[in-house]
């Protein structure tokens, strides 16, 4: 049986304790075959201690074994520290699509009549972020004027396009949305090029192309279709956080991002849990696993392996059965604590893992 191997981004606060969570999900002893966890420390402490190289070493084993898992992390305030990890993992990787997939939780209410899952693939990159800022004019008087270069790449533009299509093909999916081409027919209108250009390429694919500003409104009023919405970074990072509270809870999402080959197939996938590190939490062994459980399951999915793929079925429907029957931590208005959760997905996916053997 191979052993597989994926690169493990410890973290701070209750995200590490949310990881360690995740990890008991992944022993053999649970999925049935071995996974070799290399483990790097990426706690604000040591980040600050290796000024960031710890970061610089975790990309590098993620490109060697194509897999990482990470934990939440602390992005400290003051200027000239080392900021937050994610910057540099996304650059070190080459990583171009970020995917955030809102699901219904049973017995968690949701907003409008959403019920089936909508995934934003989000660039990676570029767009608003890091973009190039400068004013000019008098500081002290009303003819200053600020400016912000920009930028997206027809490469990323592809990715996203490509990977938003392939991932509507998997999950038959209806692609949904697009940016706003008719008011910027130059800068977003190359964004809309790849996505038709990726339409003809996948004929199958339902494609409803939407100017971003109504498809705010309009998801709203989405419910009987799964719906995969690709979107520039800025759009993305926007549309993710409402997703998310259309469907009552971020705990039953994980966050992936993706680095590809030339072919877009997936060179590197990393998952973690949309939540921060919650240090209020801490130490009470009270705050909801389900979410860094989830991205441990969708990491499995990636090893092209027919095992790890019913594992991450067995982990994933485990969870949401709990979660339907029950057994639901305190922000599901639930009872079990963080570690009883576990126990309960760790229950019932060895005996879904069995009645499959």
């Amino acid at each position: 049986m191979p052993t597989h191997a994926i690169a493990v981004l410890e973290g701070d606060q209750t995200g590490q304790e949310l990881l360690e969570e995740a990890i008991r999900v992944l022993q053999p002893d649970v999925v049935g075959f071995p996974i070799e966890l290399r483990r790097f420390d990426l706690r604000l402490e040591n980040r600050r201690k290796t000024k960031n190289q710890v970061v610089v070493e975790a990309c590098a084993a993620m490109r060697q074994l194509g897999l990482g898992l990470k934990a939440a992390t602390i992005t400290p305030e003051e200027p000239g520290d080392v900021g937050s990890p994610n910057a540099i993992l996304r650059e070190e990787i080459g990583a171009t699509v970020i995917l955030r997939v809102g699901r219904r939780l049973p017995g968690v209410r949701v907003v409008g009549g959403v019920h089936e899952p909508v995934a934003i693939v989000r660039m990676a990159v570029g767009d608003a972020y890091r973009a190039k800022e400068w004013r000019e004019g008098t500081a002290d008087g009303m003819d200053e004027v600020a400016f912000r270069a920009d930028r997206i790449e027809r490469r990323v533009c592809r990715s996203v396009a490509e990977f938003a299509f392939r991932y509507a093909e998997r999950n038959n999916a209806k692609v949904f949305g697009g940016p706003k081409f008719t008011v910027s027919a130059t800068y977003e209108g190359m964004f809309k090029e790849e996505l038709d250009r990726a339409a003809q390429g996948h004929p199958g694919v339902k494609y409803e192309p939407v100017l971003i500003d109504a498809l705010f409104a309009l998801l709203l009023n989405q419910a009987g279709e799964s719906l995969v919405v690709p979107t520039l970074n800025r759009d993305g990072d926007l549309l993710s956080d409402m997703v998310m509270q259309m469907f009552g809870s971020i705990a039953g999402a994980e966050s992936m991002i993706f680095a590809f080959r030339d072919d877009w197939s997936v060179a590197v996938a990393m998952a973690e849990a949309p939540h921060g590190t919650a240090p209020r939490l801490e130490g009470k062994n009270v705050a909801n696993p389900m979410a860094m459980i989830l991205a441990a399951a969708s990491l499995l999915t990636h090893m092209d392996d027919p095992q790890a793929a019913l594992a991450a079925g067995a982990i994933r429907d485990s969870a949401l059965a709990a979660v339907a029957e029950g057994v639901r931590t305190a922000d599901l208005k639930g009872h079990a604590s963080m570690s009883g959760f576990t126990d309960e997905v760790i229950r019932r996916t060895r005996l879904r893992l069995e009645h499959a053997a």
